[in-house]
């Protein structure tokens, strides 16, 4: 996400690297490269002016330190601009109630249904709630099927009333049957509607008056850049919505909903969605966006997102498996399957300090999992368990049986052993004893 945007910010700082001090001269040379990045990235040029002029007049008000460079001063400037217009923290959702209703309103194809039903995902698996998904689309075909679908998905029950066209009569009833099945959250997934279309505006706003839900949360699809922001507006002026959730921010998007949302609307940006994975839903943090915008990566959601798929089980049975040399690759794909849950590759590398900068050029292949997933099942129960025994006739057969030539074989038996010394490593201390060693230089 923000490749484009990150790339000419880059290029922008480079203007001051070098330099020996920050001057009138030097820093209007490098934001007028920011300003221009951030319309680019259909920011505004309202906004865009008011974020550079802030820029400047922090920046031209510190003196440099010796052990740093402007050029850093003024990224970290930037970085606490970025952070400040996209909201400053981090912003929770409110289910208290019984049950507490969430209402889902935006526009057509933002991907509301998608995201009611990832809402209820995550409060299910991270706050084992009892989530009722309530399928109020009755215009769009097959929208009740696809919530249907997802809901079944996740086992999640999904309440609907075949034949009734009347979105508020069905809410009013789901309250209810939630409440008599000790249901603690009821999302009510609606219809997509224009902003012009008063009935329809109407219609959610009648929604909201007999709901009177805990929580309104407006969805924007983020490639739609700044016509997002005036629809989010128009949308807010009669649903005083609580928060926006940001959809499809893996898609060639140019970041300007992101950065300017809550500058013009005043409500914070709950969650940020990327991709079509039931467990591809983020909350919103302003400074770690505002890390990955500028390059530094987001080293902390990253941790997180492995914690989440960290089983202390499974992590016991591996760590005394390699300590036993027993490791194979049942547990290899066993990995795998975690690492999958996590979130896309592209995504993930994006999150490493640095790396989003280094790979960007690079075609990062997806189906790289899938890949030794195919291969490995193609081997025999002994070559999973024995894989030092896998000679050449082996190789051949696995290659032929997977559609796949020797040389990936090869490839994959190369990475099985490397991860193998690398988590063995991790299992019996080296690792952390090399990182305290390295932290103590």
């Amino acid at each position: 996400m923000f490749e484009n945007l990150s790339e000419k910010l880059t290029k922008a700082f480079k203007i001051i690297k070098g330099a020996g001090k920050i001057t009138e001269i030097n820093i209007a040379e490098s934001l007028k490269e920011v300003r221009k990045a951030l319309i680019q990235a259909d920011v505004s040029y309202n906004i865009a002016k008011e974020f550079c002029d802030n820029v400047k007049q922090n920046a031209l008000g510190q003196n440099v330190l010796t052990s740093i460079e402007p050029s850093q001063l003024i990224v970290k400037i930037v970085h606490d601009e970025l952070t400040k217009l996209m909201g400053s923290s981090s912003s929770g959702i409110n289910i208290k109630g019984s049950p507490a209703v969430v209402l889902i309103a935006g526009l057509q194809g933002s991907g509301k249904t998608t995201f009611s039903a990832k809402l209820a995902n995550m409060l299910k698996a991270k706050q084992s709630k009892q989530v009722l998904l309530v399928a109020c689309d009755v215009y769009r075909p097959a929208a009740i099927e696809q919530l249907k679908v997802l809901g079944e998905g996740i086992n999640v029950e999904v309440y609907s009333e075949e034949g009734n066209n009347d979105p508020v009569k069905i809410a009013k009833n789901a309250v209810k049957y939630a409440k008599e099945h000790n249901k603690n959250v009821v999302i009510v997934d609606t219809a997509g509607r224009l902003a012009v279309d008063e009935q329809m505006m109407q219609e959610i706003t009648n929604l909201k008056e007999t709901l009177n839900p805990q929580e309104t949360l407006f969805v924007v699809d983020s490639m739609t850049g700044q016509d997002a922001v005036n629809t989010a507006k128009v949308f807010f002026e009669r649903l005083n919505f609580d928060g926006v959730v940001l959809t499809k921010l893996d898609g060639d998007t140019r970041g300007g909903a992101a950065l300017s949302i809550r500058y013009i609307i005043n409500r914070p940006i709950k969650f940020i969605s990327l991709g079509e994975k039931m467990e591809a839903l983020d909350i919103f943090y302003p400074d770690r966006m505002a890390s990955r915008i500028l390059g530094m990566g987001d080293i902390i959601s990253l941790v997180e997102k492995a914690q989440e798929q960290y089983d202390e089980a499974e992590a016991r049975k591996i760590s005394k498996r390699l300590k036993t040399n027993e490791f194979d690759f049942d547990d290899f794909l066993s990995q795998l399957h975690q690492i999958k849950k996590m979130g896309s590759i592209k995504d993930l590398v994006g999150m490493i300090p640095g790396m989003g900068n280094m790979m960007k050029n690079t075609e990062i292949d997806e189906n790289v999992f899938k890949n030794m997933e195919v291969i490995i099942s193609s081997m025999t129960p002994y070559e999973k368990a024995n894989p030092a025994k896998i000679d050449v006739s082996r190789k051949k057969r696995i290659a032929k049986g997977s559609g796949k030539n020797i040389e990936d074989v090869n490839r994959l038996l190369k990475q099985f052993e490397q991860t193998r010394k690398m988590m063995k490593q991790v299992a019996s201390g080296k690792a952390q004893k090399m990182m305290r060693n390295f932290k103590g230089r």
